[in-house]
């Protein structure tokens, strides 16, 4: 048994379409319209040869539909409607060379990177801050003890107002 018709539209869905939704070889519906969908179509969805029903409209798609297999066949524009950032057939806005995929930065590469940074960037940070806090103690030995006897004063000095 086999998926042949997929409705998910009107359901407040975010983000991208998977790359993976290529792998439904036989499905044939396909209604993602109404939802808060980005980004390029995934080229991905010229492998759906059973697909001979798309609804995309209303998101925010942007670049241009792909033009392989099954998506030449899709000349309804309002299946696109509602996402001025698509472009090429069926709609009437050609794609410029900025809208052309091969000229963008990958978004999920550029994503990726991002988080690479944020993350060795917050490690750098702890790892600098705690040598820069306690390194010292463990080096130079007057200072440690002047720290703990810092900490035993303040202890006694809390257990003193707590205790009257």
């Amino acid at each position: 048994m086999a998926l042949d018709s997929l409705n998910l539209s009107h359901n407040h869905l975010t983000g991208k379409i998977p790359e993976g939704i290529g792998s439904l070889h036989k499905l044939e519906a396909l209604d993602l319209s109404g939802n808060h969908l980005w980004g390029l179509i995934p080229s991905s969805m010229t492998s759906m040869t059973a697909l001979s029903k798309l609804n995309l409209s209303f998101n925010n798609f942007s670049g241009p539909i792909p033009s392989a297999n099954q998506f030449l066949t899709f000349n309804d524009p309002t299946s696109f409607e509602g996402n001025s950032g698509l472009c090429g057939p069926p709609l009437p806005t050609q794609c410029s060379s900025v809208n052309d995929p091969a000229v963008k930065v990958d978004e999920d590469e550029e994503d990726k990177y991002g988080k690479l940074w944020f993350y060795a960037s917050t490690s750098l940070g702890f790892i600098v801050g705690f040598w820069v806090a306690f390194g010292s103690l463990v080096i130079k030995r007057s200072w440690r003890h002047a720290y703990f006897q810092f900490l035993d004063n303040m202890k006694d000095k809390l257990c003193f107002c707590f205790w009257k």
